[in-house]
């Protein structure tokens, strides 16, 4: 049964059960054939009502503060794989208390830290930068020169602290499996001597695994010969990879307005406050039934409701003219969406609801006057 959006008030976010669990079986047999531990990460994706799906499949976590930690814990019922670039000290008995694993990202944190986690039985590990990433936007590259990413071969020099138990990197964005066997190759080629005295290398996120033809059994031969050759665990943390394509921001056209020829959709939603990434990255995202400008077809701007003068994109074209109270439907807005979203301008945020096949739409989270109030004082 498709999504009946007539009947869904917005704006909101949609999440299709049927989508996500069809990627959460796939990840779950990745995870299964090439027996590695794959984590959610809730950088990506906290929507803790849905957990109980994710549950079912039997994923990890990461985190990267003491509050994803907490989530992690509590929500899904695991010790979470937590990463910081640095943690602060009024924090850190409790992250070591959610968590199964804790990365530093500098020797420096390493010392201050490791008594405190050792007596935790906390595994230890450390954040290396290989200095190679397939990202093609600096904002998302964790490697780029001056990154505060990670300890580089260099500095790392001849030996590693014997406090480590593993390695972490994180170098790719929305990858294959091909972009990660070379960026594996750079990777042995300057922290391969060390691997003997590690339990674990943690590969990081970015693997878009389900992905449009993402070979999949080729990561799985790629995990499975690092592992044999290797002797150690291996975890991946892929962040859009669980929720990418699996549902939609619905909003409602409140006004069109023209000028200059340019006629532009205003929208119960906001791309600064709800889709933060179409406007740092930038990125088009899809909207249904619309594609790109196309001359002697209806065309719009669609223009958020906050008062950020950048705040729209466009081109889209339509089959017909838009009017007021038309729903448009953003496509892929699940990921890194509701982690993202901001109130400003008091802006409504928007709902959030799963649809399922079988029982229709399901409002999980509806925000108000008070979620506003209470952010500031």
């Amino acid at each position: 049964m498709p999504i009946d959006f007539s009947k869904i008030k917005t704006p909101c976010y949609v999440i299709d059960e049927l989508l996500l669990r069809n990627n959460l079986k796939l990840i779950k047999q990745v995870k299964e054939a090439a027996s590695i531990d794959i984590l959610v990460a809730l950088k990506a994706f906290s929507n803790w009502g849905i957990f109980p799906i994710f549950k079912e499949y039997g994923f990890g976590a990461s985190a990267s503060s003491i509050n994803e930690a907490r989530l992690a814990f509590e929500e899904l019922g695991v010790k979470a794989h937590t990463y910081s670039p640095a943690y602060e000290e009024k924090y850190i008995a409790d992250i070591l208390k959610y968590s199964s694993h804790i990365s530093f990202n500098s020797i420096n944190q390493l010392r201050k830290y490791f008594n405190l986690a050792s007596q935790n039985g906390v595994s230890i590990g450390l954040r290396v930068n290989p200095e190679v990433s397939d990202s093609a936007y600096d904002i998302y590259n964790p490697c780029k020169p001056g990154s505060r990413f990670g300890i580089t071969a260099e500095q790392l020099g001849d030996s590693v602290p014997r406090e480590i138990e593993g390695f972490h990197f994180h170098t790719l964005f929305e990858a294959d499996s091909f972009t990660l066997e070379k960026v594996l190759a750079v990777f042995l080629k300057k922290f391969g001597t060390f691997l003997p005295q590690l339990k674990w290398v943690n590969m990081g996120g970015g693997h878009l695994i389900t992905g449009k033809d993402y070979d999949i059994e080729h990561l799985i031969k790629i995990l499975v010969d690092f592992k044999n050759k290797h002797n150690m665990e291996i975890i991946l943390e892929p962040g859009s990879a669980f929720t990418y394509q699996t549902g939609y921001l619905v909003s409602t056209i409140l006004d069109i307005v023209e000028n200059n020829g340019i006629k532009t959709a205003i929208l119960d939603v906001s791309f600064t406050c709800h889709m933060p990434d179409c406007l740092e990255m930038p990125y088009k995202p899809v909207i249904l039934g619309a594609t790109d400008e196309k001359a002697g077809r209806p065309t719009y701007r669609m223009g958020g409701v906050s008062c950020l003068a950048g705040d729209y994109m466009g081109n889209w074209s339509f089959d017909k003219e838009l009017k007021p109270g038309d729903k448009i439907i953003f496509d892929d807005m699940i990921h890194y969406t509701t982690v993202k979203t901001t109130m400003f301008n008091g802006v409504s945020h928007p709902c959030i609801g799963i649809w399922s096949e079988q029982s229709g739409f399901r409002l999980i989270k509806e925000f108000n006057y008070q979620d506003y109030k209470n952010r500031l004082s």
